[in-house]
């Protein structure tokens, strides 16, 4: 496959993975209205803050800068997302807070968009010195 179809397909997964967390804020917007008003509630709200943040970058770079193979695109989703997710993993996954299925879907969106798009760089790379 050449770059230009590989930077697509990881901008592909980064938009899925976008989508996936927009969902994760609005469920944890909904759990944190559920709660008394007091820290626990505002923690919990800054959490979907915080996941509609990474989820909106994600998109808007996957869209604006991944699908052309862009080098900044490629570094702003890699720093973004690997954030969200190694925090995700470490401190919810690995410890069973959520179950693995569904749990790992986005974990499993991150590395594919980080393959791709790695890949797409790479050969991007190769491209341009070979001519």
């Amino acid at each position: 496959m050449n770059s230009n179809v590989l930077s697509k397909l990881g901008a592909t997964a980064y938009v899925f993975w976008g989508l996936l967390h927009l969902k994760a804020a609005q469920m944890v917007w909904q759990m944190g209205h559920s709660l008394d008003a007091g820290p626990l509630q505002g923690r919990i709200l800054q959490l979907s803050w915080d996941l509609l943040f990474f989820a909106t970058v994600a998109i808007a770079v996957a869209v604006g800068k991944n699908l052309n193979n862009s080098r900044l695109g490629y570094w702003v989703n890699l720093i973004v997302v690997s954030a969200a997710d190694i925090g995700f993993i470490v401190f919810v996954l690995v410890p069973g807070y959520v179950p693995i299925i569904p749990g790992v879907f986005g974990p499993l969106l991150w590395v594919i968009a980080v393959v791709f798009s790695t890949i797409a760089i790479k050969q991007a790379d190769g491209e341009t010195t070979t001519r």
